[in-house]
């Protein structure tokens, strides 16, 4: 009675181990998560980006966790770019749950992974690891098997996709924003991992429904193949009257990224050899010298290639220069989604030399076109730039603007997206470039993502303004020239690394 949607799920009540408020929508997620659990039935969690698909999941182990359920661990599946960001979102919404991140050249094997999983509430760990290591993590007795971006099985051959298959579990749940991106297959095979033969086997699939639906728009199919999955999923939109009403217009979330093992010998070797510099010069000279470097961390927080000033390749494909940031990476992630909604994003840079890199390297990936306009961008450029992003139906998606030339002044209302790809450490800055989108006009709610290197000055400087925010005008100032007036071992401890920060290489 309750699948077929005649009777009504209770939300839950927010676990008393959550820190935080659940919205009302989230907590009936919650609650639908746990009626399925119960029946041990897979579930979809489909909710449109940003509407807090992390914290739902973090709030239901803390509700199985009250109800003394939680008795083995649940392995959590999740692309390398966000692996920290789980983490970190599990330690801040539900601290009491044990974490283990399984990831790494140190990464226990064999018994030595038994022996680590014991105790552990939630181990986190990428799909590329699920197949090199199924042996050791078929060991375990899992209690849960969680896909983060779960569109990362789409295709039902892929080896990753077979690998996730092969674990046991009493509990499966898929998290993505975009259950189904091209075909009926994808849907099949996010559906075959959470209740394994529930839509039959493949070729039936493709001969009842797939067929019949995308080649010859056959409606009853399409009706009963509704009607089969409609209770495993659960997809709210941003723009469900119900939804709005519980969302603040404007959502800030910071996102942590790794660094490659490229970035991080970059990053290191920079700091070693310029705190040897700073240490043998003051006043002006050192000020100079510490400013030099802030500026080149951010920029191989970016990207090598922005970093050592190399020619573009264009032989290099996509992919190898995607794989050497993990910033890159991460937004790439993010686009792709945000663009299947139909959304549109502004992304700010302080480097027009970045925004020219990432520009060309969106195009390719993307296949299609996206604006940029920086500090050479004529007045006439600039303006039909604008008329065009916020007028024309067909418009480019993406636009990209550099801090200086885009911060102040336009109006770009269309977007409802706004990413700091790199950080002007001065809230004030960064307010006024989301206000481009965040102002009168907007009719939608706005996602701010402010991107940040884990481990590295980038962190840490978070951190500190975070923690200061109501002082953070004051403390900080403005620009950047507070830190140059720390003393070697305050800027030590600001810049080292912290190496468990590196996503490197599978």
């Amino acid at each position: 009675n309750t699948l077929s949607g005649n009777r009504t799920l209770e939300p839950i009540v927010t676990p008393a181990g959550f820190r935080g408020e659940l919205r009302p929508y989230q907590a009936r997620g919650v609650g639908w998560l746990s009626f399925l659990e119960q029946w041990n039935l897979g579930a979809c969690l489909a909710d449109d980006m940003g509407l807090g698909k992390t914290i739902q999941l973090i709030a239901f182990l803390l509700h199985l966790q009250e109800q003394h359920s939680l008795e083995q661990p649940t392995l959590l599946v999740c692309p390398t770019s966000v692996l920290g960001n789980w983490e970190r979102e599990v330690k801040k919404f539900g601290p009491s749950l044990k974490v283990l991140q399984h990831h790494g050249e140190g990464r226990p094997k064999g018994k030595d992974f038994a022996k680590a999983v014991q105790g552990k509430h939630l181990v986190i760990t990428s799909y590329a690891l699920v197949q090199r290591d199924l042996k050791d993590l078929q060991t375990v007795a899992w209690q849960g098997v969680v896909l983060d971006e779960a569109q990362n099985i789409k295709n039902p051959d892929a080896k990753q996709s077979q690998a996730v298959r092969q674990l046991e579990a009493q509990f499966r749940i898929a998290l993505t924003g975009t259950p189904v991106e091209n075909r009926l297959s994808e849907l099949w095979s996010i559906l075959d991992f959470l209740n394994p033969g529930y839509l039959g086997p493949k070729n039936f699939f493709q001969r009842r429904f797939a067929t019949p639906i995308e080649r010859y728009g056959d409606t009853a199919s399409l009706q009963t193949l509704k009607s089969l999955v409609q209770p495993f999923i659960l997809r709210r939109l941003k723009t469900d009257r119900d939804i709005i009403q519980d969302l603040p217009e404007k959502q800030e979330m910071a996102v942590f990224c790794g660094l490659s093992t490229e970035q991080a010998s970059l990053y290191q070797h920079t700091v070693e050899q310029s705190l040897q510099d700073i240490e043998n010069s003051d006043g002006i000279q050192r000020k100079g010298i510490i400013l030099a470097l802030l500026t080149k961390l951010k920029q191989i927080c970016n990207h090598p290639n922005l970093f050592l000033k190399e020619a573009v390749d264009n032989g290099q494909s996509t992919g190898a220069f995607q794989s050497r940031s993990g910033k890159l990476k991460r937004l790439e992630e993010m686009v792709e989604e945000l663009m299947a909604e139909g959304d549109r994003a502004l992304i700010f840079t302080q480097f027009a030399e970045w925004g020219k890199l990432l520009q060309a390297h969106l195009e390719r990936q993307m296949g299609r076109e996206v604006l940029f306009l920086y500090g050479s961008t004529t007045k006439k450029q600039r303006e039909e730039m604008v008329d065009r992003f916020q007028h024309d139906p067909q418009a480019p998606r993406l636009f990209i603007l550099s801090l200086k030339a885009g911060g102040v002044g336009l109006n770009l209302t269309r977007a409802n997206h706004v990413f700091h790809f790199d950080r002007w450490w001065n809230p004030a800055v960064e307010n006024q470039a989301t206000d481009r989108v965040f102002r009168i006009g907007q009719t939608r709610n706005v996602q701010v993502h402010k991107f940040v290197c884990s481990g590295t000055l980038e962190e840490k400087i978070h951190d500190l303004i975070e923690s200061k925010k109501a002082l953070a005008e004051q403390v900080v100032g403005a620009g950047e020239n507070w830190l140059t007036e720390l003393n070697t071992d305050q800027l030590r401890d600001l810049l080292l690394l912290d190496r468990s920060a590196i996503i490197g290489e599978e």
